[in-house]
């Protein structure tokens, strides 16, 4: 039997190997930093195939977006472009609201699965407020679909005939309303879109059916329906700044910033925390306990239960998941 002196150097080296394994099985700070900052993903192929497609994804929705507010003529050579921009008339409102809400649906469907199909900084915005999405990944998105607005800007500016190009698409708020009115138009009509993404793209629902895409193509129809009148219906601070930078224009450009970005993030930090609250999911680069695994672990096999009882098939990706 050992004696006292060994016992206890046995018991210290004991407790100085279980000290090394508890404090190497724990990251280290600047490691958990560039986890939540999301620069240890920047070299991957699948970083920037998510940021190419949301390049793609905005400049596609632009082109198209933006073709249809042109004033082709129907029957009589268009007259000279007023000095003050107007509202279009109700059946052209209804082609656009179309347009711009079943090109979004069609870009999330197809760029979903890839990057997450935002395709909108305050969709972005949103995401990074509720921690879906790494700060650097959330930056380099609005970069690529800022450039990618600009690109399809240029393509509408380029196809389409001089005199037929109007203000290009140009969001401006309508003459007797003042800018504080347009702030508070595209804060409620992207708060609106964004509250939808939310709740339509929610892994912890078991009661979804149909298509989220849809869905979201429908919100943007509904927003421009209502808002195409009194701010040009922009929702998407991107697709008022491809047209902006092409035509020279800022004028109240600060507008279609500030009003769907406060709304994207209100609505966002609304639906996840007072109306529909994650239950300890956990978020990007946080710590979770050893003891702690168990409970997600029973959470995740608790769902996958639900979905097999629905008969419904597993999703790969939720659409705007933290990608």
């Amino acid at each position: 039997m050992p004696d006292e002196q060994s016992r206890g150097t046995i018991s210290g080296t004991r407790s100085n190997v279980r000290a090394a394994m508890g404090s190497s099985s724990r990251p280290s700070a600047p490691r958990s930093m560039s986890i939540l900052m999301g620069t240890d993903k920047i070299a991957g192929k699948e970083f920037w195939r998510a940021v190419a497609s949301e390049f793609l994804a905005t400049l596609l929705f632009v082109f198209l977006g933006l073709g249809s507010t042109m004033g082709w003529p129907t029957s009589s050579p268009p007259a000279a472009p007023p000095a003050t921009p107007i509202p279009p008339l109700p059946a052209h409102r209804i082609v656009i609201s179309l347009c711009f809400g079943l090109t979004i649906a069609t870009m999330v469907q197809c760029f979903g699965h890839i990057s997450g199909g935002h395709i909108n900084p305050a969709v972005t915005a949103s995401m990074l407020a509720t921690r879906k999405v790494s700060v650097v990944k959330g930056v380099f998105y609005i970069v690529a679909q800022m450039v990618g607005a600009i690109g399809g800007s240029g393509l509408v500016y380029l196809v389409t005939p001089p005199d037929l190009r109007g203000s290009l698409g140009v969001c401006t708020v309508y003459g007797s309303l003042t800018e504080g009115h347009g702030v508070l138009v595209e804060l409620l009509l992207t708060a609106q879109l964004v509250f939808t993404i939310f709740a339509t793209c929610d892994s912890k629902r078991t009661d979804l059916y149909g298509s989220a895409s849809l869905s979201i193509g429908l919100s943007v129809t509904i927003g421009h329906l209502f808002g195409i009148p009194y701010t040009g219906a922009s929702m998407n601070p991107a697709r008022s700044f491809g047209p902006a930078v092409v035509m020279g224009n800022f004028n109240q450009h600060w507008v279609y910033w500030v009003g769907p970005v406060l709304g994207g993030v209100l609505a966002g930090l609304l639906y996840d925390y007072l109306f529909c609250p994650d239950s300890g999911k956990p978020g990007p680069g946080q710590v979770i306990p050893k003891d702690q695994m168990g409970g997600y672990r029973d959470m995740e096999l608790a769902r996958r239960k639900k979905r097999t009882e629905r008969k419904d098939a597993l999703p790969t990706r939720e659409v705007l998941s933290t990608v």
